[in-house]
């Protein structure tokens, strides 16, 4: 596989981060407003989803229907069953992704269904979608591994990936929602997922709570992946794991490496970092990331003036 000289960059961090924390809804506008103008092509903006489970998104519709939509933007959201499905497609999304877990335990303990039940309903699903307008595509959470199983690779994923192929689901996104794969894990898991599906329709959600994410991202553009998931500030959490820090890899520091690494993903860093600072100071959302706290690199070279120092020692 050939590197991609661009990437495409879906920010998750408003459903990410008020699934786990509490703000009003002008809060949730704002923040994709943001997103969307500083340059991000595609934003995960919300879930549709029972709002005793997750409170937090409970405004979805709301949200959705005061946003500004700039053309070309897609407004994607998750979905756990019908109701959302037809809740999404009554907001005018783009796109829906049904939350398929490769942990068989978390899926029982938190989903409610085994993952055989839920392919057998996300097929149902697609043909609910038929001529809606509304894309559905599958986002398997813990594909790298979960809670109840921490090593998970090509072999273990590959039933499931037969058994999308064999509903017609072809969209993925595959996450590493405990942020468990190095470079390693991540080719090997895309490389197996490439022998049942077109690279163009994967995308791959890298998490960054144990320090590879950046790691992960520059494997990925070597593998040729274009679809990345980021999350402004790493900003989120989920409800069912409330210790596990942060949410997807900082959009900002993956602008700022894509930009020296010459790779296109047509965002704004002064914009995202900027987002990313109102998320933080404004909304209070816990963040991680280095950009937002240190500085961008900077694009030209510092003065003599600010950057000479006497070495001499003093007495």
């Amino acid at each position: 596989m050939t590197a991609e000289r661009s990437v495409r960059l879906k920010d998750i961090a408003p459903r990410l981060t008020f699934q786990a924390y509490q703000a009003p809804t002008e809060h949730k506008v704002e923040l994709i407003d943001r997103l969307t103008a500083a340059g991000l092509p595609a934003i995960e903006a919300t879930s549709f989803v029972r709002p005793d489970l997750v409170p937090g998104l409970a405004d979805a519709a709301e949200v959705m229907a005061r946003v500004r939509r700039p053309a070309g933007v897609r407004f994607e959201c998750c979905i756990g069953n019908e109701r959302g499905l037809r809740d999404a497609i009554e907001a005018g999304m783009d796109g829906a992704w049904f939350l398929l877990s490769a942990d068989d335990d978390f899926a029982r303990n938190n989903i409610g269904r085994t993952p055989e039940d839920s392919l057998e309903l996300l097929a149902h699903l697609r043909e609910v979608a038929e001529g809606s307008g509304t894309t559905v595509g599958t986002y398997v959470i813990f594909a790298w591994g979960g809670p109840s199983e921490p090593a998970r690779g090509a072999e273990t994923f590959a039933p499931i990936g037969r058994r999308l192929r064999e509903i017609g689901v072809d969209d993925w996104i595959l996450a590493d929602s405990a942020g468990y794969a190095a470079p390693k894990q991540m080719r090997n898991l895309v490389e197996g997922a490439v022998e049942l599906n077109d690279l163009g329709r994967l995308t791959v959600q890298v998490h960054d709570a144990r320090g590879m994410g950046l790691a992960n991202v520059v494997e990925l553009i070597n593998l040729g992946v274009r679809n990345i998931d980021v999350s402004l500030g790493g900003s989120g959490g989920h409800p069912a794991m409330p210790d596990t820090p942060g949410g997807g890899i900082c959009t900002e520091d993956v602008v700022q490496m894509l930009d020296l690494l010459g790779v296109d993903s047509g965002v704004d860093l002064d914009a995202v970092i900027a987002a990313s600072n109102w998320l933080a100071d404004e909304v209070g959302a816990p963040t991680l990331g280095f950009v937002r706290k240190i500085g961008s690199v900077p694009s030209h070279q510092p003065s003599d003036e600010v950057s000479a120092f006497n070495w001499s020692v003093r007495s």
